[in-house]
């Protein structure tokens, strides 16, 4: 029994000396995997220059980033410049006062400034987008 034992004991141990030699790498492969790993990099170094270059990605978030701005110019005109115009128009004093009116549980009176205020801020874009266009600034 106990001679059955160690050829048990000597076939594991062959068994994980065979293992050892799968789990090992061989000196060419430690050579070569950095070479590898500097491929993929290059290779997805390249895929996203492509991806850049393909979708534009710089010039839209040029183009996102002055959009915000623009954005922010139009309403300060808006705010500023052409509301205050508003004034003088009997009933419409102040804009901020239609937001208290209500119709039982509906505010129209936010609605109607929201509606207005929509209304005057594209009428200025299309004038802004009408005059870029002749000089010759085109929108497509």
């Amino acid at each position: 029994m106990e001679e059955k034992t160690l050829s048990t004991d000597e076939a594991i141990l062959e068994e994980l000396k065979q293992i050892r030699e799968h789990l090992v790498p061989k000196e060419e492969e430690i050579v070569e995997a950095p070479k590898k790993r500097l491929q993929r990099i290059r290779n997805f170094g390249d895929e996203f220059i492509v991806f850049i270059r393909k979708y534009k990605v710089l010039g839209l978030a040029v183009a996102f980033i002055i959009a915000t701005y623009v954005g922010l110019l139009v309403q300060s005109l808006v705010d500023d410049i052409i509301m205050p115009i508003f004034q003088y128009i009997p009933g419409l004093k102040d804009l901020d006062s239609l937001e208290s009116w209500q119709a039982g549980p509906f505010f129209i009176g936010s609605f109607i400034s929201a509606i207005i205020t929509f209304t005057i801020i594209s009428i200025v874009m299309f004038i802004i987008v009408k005059a870029g266009n002749k000089i010759g600034l085109e929108s497509d």
